[in-house]
């Protein structure tokens, strides 16, 4: 099983400015990814940006299964 601290620090490689978590249910990764670089791009955009830095991963099978909620700062629930 990949560590998600190591997703996440991949992720971070990309986006350095993205507040990054990882979290797993034992089958699927869920990656919440906030960073001002989202700000003007649709969620199809964003996804490739966060998916830049695990195409090795998802390439060999090794990251199979994950959903992404990929924001903007000004899009956070202040709730």
């Amino acid at each position: 099983m990949l560590s998600v601290d190591e997703l996440a620090e991949r992720v971070r490689q990309e986006l350095p400015d993205a507040l990054v978590e990882v979290t797993t249910d034992g089958y699927a990764y869920h990656f919440r990814v906030v960073t001002p670089s989202f700000e003007g791009f649709r969620s199809v955009r964003r996804q490739q940006m966060v998916y830049a830095g695990l195409t090795d991963l998802i390439s060999s099978g090794a990251l199979h299964a994950l959903t992404i909620e990929a924001l903007a700062p000004a899009e956070l629930d202040p709730s």
